[in-house]
């Protein structure tokens, strides 16, 4: 096992000198620095990093790091900064309707040992994948959704992320649309995936549709959920041409790969804290 490290993000108007106060604050603490990645948006003058150093050594415990950060130095330059450690093991629910492509990648990617996440739950609003979670020993909830039921449904749902101390959400194409409270509980830790064809072919049969007018790229979107729907902060994409060559099962197809890889990416990225979120905007170090 590595040794336990801490990540810092933040981000503030940019200024002189922040990176040396950032920094010098690490080492004059007794912190190794292993990865350090900044950047300054020239559009809106503002400044975004990510420091990672080896805790081994370090004057300061997990307990009291943040606190003394934000006292020494987040507070002085006004960065607004949060810190999480390597050995944290992020617990991440999984929602999913009745397309279990996602669900079978991140499930096997869990099993593997890719990611050292844990998954607590998976809920649905359909019986489908119950199996699934049984193979993989994850508690299954079935919560069908209706209109006249979906408030108190998702108030179930709640309560039962709350029980499970879930950290974020991925949604594995879940196929109803979460409410603006709902989404307020878990503000950039819930993430989604669909294909890029939206606006263009939004609603039914995208595919059909994007096949008809003949299109020659298809891709997938994962981004945070927001209030508006399917408009928030993006994380990551991929894409793949098309040719005339190519039936609708074809693009289906390829385009399931794309929402699978593209997903599994974003995840990474998120467990990792690479993400910035700034507005409707994100910063992702790679």
């Amino acid at each position: 096992m590595n040794p336990d490290r801490a990540i810092l993000t933040g981000h503030c108007a940019d200024k002189k000198g922040l990176v040396a106060a950032i920094t010098e604050w690490i080492s004059d603490n007794g912190g190794n620095i292993l990865h350090l990645d900044q950047h300054v948006d020239p559009a809106t003058d503002h400044f975004f990093i990510r420091v990672e150093w080896h805790l081994e050594g370090f004057v300061h415990g997990r307990e009291t790091i943040a606190h003394q950060f934000q006292t020494d130095v987040a507070g002085r330059i006004g960065l607004d900064a949060s810190i999480r450690f390597t050995s944290d093991r992020l617990r991440m629910a999984l929602f999913v309707s009745r397309l279990g492509h996602c669900l079978w990648d991140i499930l096997a990617r869990c099993e593997s040992g890719e990611w050292n996440v844990e998954v607590p739950l998976i809920i649905s609003n359909h019986p489908d994948f119950e199996g699934t979670a049984q193979q993989f020993g994850v508690p299954f909830h079935v919560i069908p959704i209706t209109a006249e039921t979906k408030a108190d449904q998702e108030r179930r749902e709640l309560e039962l992320l709350a029980e499970h101390n879930v950290d974020f959400i991925v949604l594995c194409r879940y196929m109803q649309v979460l409410s603006a409270d709902f989404a307020a509980q878990y503000p950039n830790r819930i993430i989604n995936i669909h294909h890029s064809f939206l606006p263009a072919f939004a609603g039914a049969k995208p595919y059909h549709r994007a096949h008809e007018r003949g299109v020659k790229l298809i891709g997938a979107t994962a981004h945070y959920v927001t209030l508006d729907l399917d408009e928030g902060p993006i994380i990551e994409q991929d894409t793949a041409r098309v040719s005339h060559r190519d039936a609708v099962q074809d693009m289906v197809r390829l385009g399931k790969d794309l929402e699978k890889i593209v997903l599994s990416r974003a995840i990474f990225l998120h467990l990792n804290s690479q993400v910035i979120v700034h507005g409707n905007r994100t910063v992702v170090f790679t």
